[in-house]
């Protein structure tokens, strides 16, 4: 059975009506890691422009990346990206999350989108990590705690990179994607978004930014997952 995002269909028809899924955005990445860097490329090859945010306006990785995706792609500061872009995504790690956001400043991600992709892994004692944050919050609740003016909505934050920004590269794309979120109309926004701009089929909306506590709680599990299948290259399915 499909499950779909949209349990309200005045959600679908507004995000349909204001064409979020498809038309072309400013957008700004914080990280420059891995998955900012194939999140921001698959966006730049869709034609948005696309800013990637770090904490010094010259990051040699960000000025490598820029130079390399084209006219439509630039670097800054965290701040610079969250001014820049219509919608976010927070890709950084997920121990620096809050210095990050807070160095891209409240007035610049006021009403704003942010997809936050971060976990709350903690290697301070080395591999496999665990998380600093799980039972009682999440990582996603003290962004939105934060920053109350902001629409955090966490997605993607369980697959690897590849899979988030092409989801057919597995099963044909039939598994599901979570989203976390207290603000329903965004959060019809942000599916319309994945399943125009990445290619997503099957949403699945949790509930309310509290339910970021389950999608984080997976990683250590996605973690063993990926050493007993020798790839990060899988995903959940919903079957019943």
């Amino acid at each position: 059975m499909t499950i779909d995002i949209f349990r309200d269909e005045t959600d679908l028809e507004r995000a349909r009506a204001e064409g979020e899924g498809g038309r072309l955005k400013k957008i700004g990445i914080f990280g420059t890691g891995m998955v900012g860097v194939t999140i921001a490329n698959k966006l730049v090859s869709l034609g948005h422009e696309v800013r990637m945010g770090s904490r010094t306006a010259n990051n040699e990785k960000a000025v490598a990346w820029t130079k390399a995706a084209g006219a439509k792609a630039s670097q800054g500061t965290f701040a610079d990206a969250a001014g820049f872009g219509e919608l976010i995504f927070n890709c950084t790690q997920g121990a620096g999350t809050l210095d990050a956001l807070n160095a891209a400043g409240a007035v610049n991600l006021k009403g704003k989108i942010l997809i936050d992709i971060s976990n709350p892994l903690d290697f301070s004692k080395g591999m496999p990590p665990t998380l600093f944050a799980g039972n009682t919050d999440s990582l996603g609740e003290r962004i939105q705690a934060a920053f109350p003016d902001t629409k955090v909505i966490k997605t993607l934050n369980t697959v690897t990179a590849e899979v988030m920004v092409n989801p057919g590269k597995i099963g044909g794309g039939d598994h599901q994607m979570f989203i976390s979120g207290n603000d329903a109309a965004a959060k019809a926004t942000v599916g319309e978004f994945l399943k125009a701009q990445f290619g997503w089929k099957n949403l699945l909306d949790l509930g309310d930014i509290t339910t970021a506590r389950g999608t984080e709680s997976y990683l250590p599990l996605w973690i063993r997952l990926w050493g007993a299948l020798k790839t990060p290259d899988f995903n959940i399915k919903i079957v019943r």
